[in-house]
């Protein structure tokens, strides 16, 4: 079945303008312009759409997904086996919140008690769920997974004050950070600062006795070659993530 812009974008819910941006970019062309000038769309081009549309449902970039669906091995059924696990664990993560506040309004009301670790268990599952999707394979090749699981375990034993201190130490970090990033010196005050808040925060995670000056660097080296954790530090100032390799080499030095 064939459809024009206006009829995909109905079937669809995308609007018409986003098509005409998907064909500019050369993300979804149609298959055909009609005589009359109109834009032709496929089946093949409606498949497309569903894909494009689950890989921006889950956050990714366009510019990631014009690069995974021309890559010349994409498989599609892997790809929506792929977008049903992502699917499936936002499903847990959003019930456990509802659960969550559904208690919290309970222990409003009077209805039931609830301890400081209950407060908190929806976020820092969701925290553990986000971090095994988007590191589990790499963390687990690297430590094994007893380490793993025993820095989950640790993570979820959190009380309130280890959870709040937590959220505050990483914002500590990125200020501290941000600010020795201006001075310019890695080996200076306020990056060892910045290295000695990182290994703080770093503890609170990480199983006991698993901190070292060699994991340190290790981390560290691992910042600068994944572009997932470039982006992040380098939102405090592009060519922080280097920097803080730096801080973190000089300070473990």
């Amino acid at each position: 079945m064939e459809y024009t812009i206006k009829n995909l974008a109905r079937i669809s819910g995308v609007s018409t303008r986003t098509l005409r941006y998907y064909d500019q970019i050369g993300l979804l062309c149609p298959a055909r312009i009609a005589a009359n000038d109109y834009r032709i769309y496929g089946q093949k081009e409606v498949d497309l759409l569903q894909q494009i549309l689950f890989y921006r449902e889950l956050g990714v970039s366009l510019k990631e997904i014009h690069q995974i669906l021309n890559d010349p091995d994409f498989d599609k059924a892997r790809a929506l086996e792929s977008h049903l696990s992502a699917l499936l664990l936002r499903k847990k993560q959003i019930e456990r919140l509802i659960d969550n506040v559904t208690k919290t309004i309970g222990s409003l009301k009077g209805e039931c008690v609830m301890s400081d670790n209950e407060k908190f268990e929806g976020f820092k599952q969701k925290m553990i769920d986000d971090n095994e999707a988007a590191y589990g394979r790499e963390i687990r090749e690297k430590y094994g997974d007893d380490m793993v699981d025993d820095c989950y375990t640790k993570v979820k034993g959190m009380d309130e004050a280890d959870w709040q201190r937590a959220q505050k130490l990483s914002a500590e970090i990125n200020r501290t950070l941000g600010e020795a990033f201006e001075q310019g010196d890695p080996a200076g005050e306020l990056a060892r600062r910045a290295c000695a808040l990182h290994k703080e925060w770093l503890c609170m995670f990480w199983k006991e006795g698993m901190y070292s000056k060699e994991a340190h660097r290790m981390l560290a080296d691992g910042y600068v070659a994944d572009a997932r954790f470039t982006a992040y530090y380098d939102k405090i100032a592009p060519g922080c993530t280097k920097f803080l390799r730096d801080a973190i080499y000089s300070y473990c030095a």
